[in-house]
């Protein structure tokens, strides 16, 4: 076994992630994505397929899309997801990356099933602060949006806006400025690691299942 995948949800920790792993001179063979098959999106972002792999191919990184349904129970998800280990292009990968930042928990979790079948977990942005990481993010160039938001930890007018400066002035006390803590998602469309801007045009803001979702299109030739 051999090479890294990184998984990848196509929100900024992901894309910070993998700036920095090539900054090591490390490259994934494959990002890795979960996607709702209900609504063809990516699990819990709702962002849509034509996005994410407008985002991959940006990258220049192939991706491999995991389904699996909506409410899905644990033994599901973790079904599908060693069917797409035991498969090519991800069954001779021997280390999983993740974007994850302080939850150890997670960490854990993550760690403890890969080790199950052989395989070690890595977290190139692990520990950062992430006041710093979110500026750092804005700095060098790359551009979000917010795709969700949770109303109960950040109010729902965040949604649908520029993961930028202004934002992150406005973030009130107690949100974590990478809302690593579920506080929002976002949507990358440009960037670093990107040979070219995915084109976006924003859609709706609704609410649904207790979260504050803005749509995202894909627009024509940036």
């Amino acid at each position: 076994m051999s090479g890294v995948a990184l998984s990848w949800s196509g929100g900024k920790d992901s894309a910070l992630a993998l700036w920095t792993m090539r900054e090591e001179g490390v490259e994934p063979v494959a990002l890795l994505t979960t996607l709702t098959e209900d609504y063809d999106r990516i699990s819990m972002h709702a962002v849509r397929r034509p996005l994410l792999e407008a985002q991959a191919t940006a990258v220049g990184v192939p991706l491999v899309e995991v389904l699996i349904p909506a409410a899905c129970v644990n033994e599901v998800y973790e079904e599908r997801m060693a069917a797409a280990l035991d498969s090519p292009p991800l069954a001779e990968v021997e280390e999983f990356a993740f974007a994850d930042l302080f939850l150890v928990d997670i960490r854990a979790y993550r760690e403890e099933r890969l080790a199950a079948i052989g395989r070690r977990a890595s977290f190139p942005i692990w520990g950062r602060e992430t006041t710093a990481l979110a500026r750092t993010f804005v700095d060098a160039g790359f551009e979000a949006t917010l795709v969700c938001v949770d109303p109960r930890q950040l109010d729902a007018s965040f949604c649908g806006r520029a993961f930028d400066a202004d934002l992150l002035r406005d973030l009130p006390d107690g949100v974590d400025p990478c809302g690593e803590n579920g506080e929002f998602h976002t949507f990358v469309s440009a960037g670093p690691t990107f040979s070219a801007s995915v084109p976006i045009e924003h859609g709706e803001t609704v609410e649904r299942d207790g979260f504050v979702f803005h749509d995202l299109l894909l627009g024509g030739p940036a």
